[in-house]
């Protein structure tokens, strides 16, 4: 692709997010939304080849279709209101719209069947960014109109993505799809808290990036898109195989990693609101989540691949790609729970 239209693409991605969370008026969030939307399309066609054209385009159906959805619910708001706000006069019918669209743009269960197939469709440099900073402008817009929200269409939203998340995991190979499916489960982990402290959606989507960010680098380092070529990992670079367990260790929630640290306190958030069957559900679909993690970290870690005995010399011959980002993110998404009594202050 020509670089100058690349630098274009590039700067088109990071705006849209950028006006939709600065601004308070609804029609300029949802121009936003569009900038980010048909920004990041070229990117998904990048390849040319069938999978990606065929991402690109149930990308591009599903997310207009929720900008539709949207637009439909700001346009009768004004008519209603005559403000470009969500007040509390608002309609809930109008808000139930705009929730539903926002939860397909997130990819949260039910609506969530395009994000897997999507992302394995796509590089994994775009598909870190469908991830991580396309999740951004509608978090945005849900942090802004948090309490006008239904709590419980929040609450079946959250508990039925984590599950789906968890369930849909399990029987996957390809890392892509598995990354698609953690992503389901912490967005459903960010929806439970949004309607009691909108603070710690924010923390938590702050980890999950820190986290994200260097599992799919660890990948993209490598080339490695399946179970099976990560496990070949052990003689070609065996302290990335070391520090891609210890984030999905970190993903998976367990204590005394980084990614502990929001459903710990999430989950705490929640008993002090009385929810205490929503953040037992939770909790034991955390464990669901665990379980594929541990799946994956034992078919590329604990056991070994067959290989010849030539390919025991590969790391003498290798040239190492240098880089610099991946061992500070990954000492962040595993080393920062002692830092959490500063954050929860």
């Amino acid at each position: 692709m020509n670089p100058i239209t690349l630098i274009i693409i590039y700067i088109t991605i990071f705006m849209g997010p950028m006006i939709t969370m600065l601004s308070s008026n609804l029609l300029l969030m949802w121009v936003g939304l569009e900038m980010s939307l048909l920004a990041i399309i070229p990117l998904l066609i990048n390849k040319k080849n069938p999978r990606s054209t065929e991402a690109a385009t149930k990308y591009f159906i599903t997310q207009a279709t929720a900008s539709m959805i949207i637009l439909l619910a700001i346009v009768l708001n004004y008519k209603q209101l005559g403000t470009w706000t969500f007040q509390q006069q608002t309609n809930n019918i109008l808000l139930n719209m705009t929730l539903i669209s926002l939860s397909i743009k997130l990819g949260l269960a039910p609506f969530h069947y395009w994000l897997p197939e999507v992302t394995q469709g796509i590089p994994m440099h775009t598909g870190l960014l469908l991830l991580t900073w396309q999740k951004i402008a509608p978090l945005s817009i849900l942090f802004q109109i948090y309490h006008l929200l239904n709590p419980t269409i929040t609450a079946i939203l959250a508990i039925t993505s984590i599950f789906m998340g968890a369930w849909g995991g399990l029987n996957q190979t390809q890392m892509r799809k598995i990354m698609a499916y953690s992503s389901i489960a912490h967005m459903g982990w960010m929806m439970a808290i949004l309607p009691y402290n909108p603070n710690l959606m924010l923390l938590n989507l702050i980890i999950y990036i820190i986290m994200t960010i260097p599992m799919f680098m660890a990948l993209t380092l490598n080339s490695s898109t399946t179970i099976n070529s990560i496990s070949l990992l052990w003689n070609k670079m065996p302290t990335i195989l070391t520090m891609t367990s210890l984030i999905l260790l970190s993903l998976g929630g367990l204590p005394p990693l980084t990614g502990f640290l929001p459903k710990w306190a999430i989950i705490s958030e929640l008993l002090k609101n009385n929810c205490s069957t929503l953040s037992t559900l939770m909790a034991m679909m955390a464990l669901l989540n665990l379980f594929f993690y541990t799946r994956l970290i034992y078919s590329t870690s604990l056991t070994m691949f067959p290989t010849n005995n030539n390919s025991k010399m590969i790391p003498y011959h290798m040239n190492y790609k240098h880089n610099l980002i991946l061992p500070t993110l990954t000492i962040i998404s595993t080393l920062t729970l002692p830092l959490s009594p500063q954050l929860m202050m």
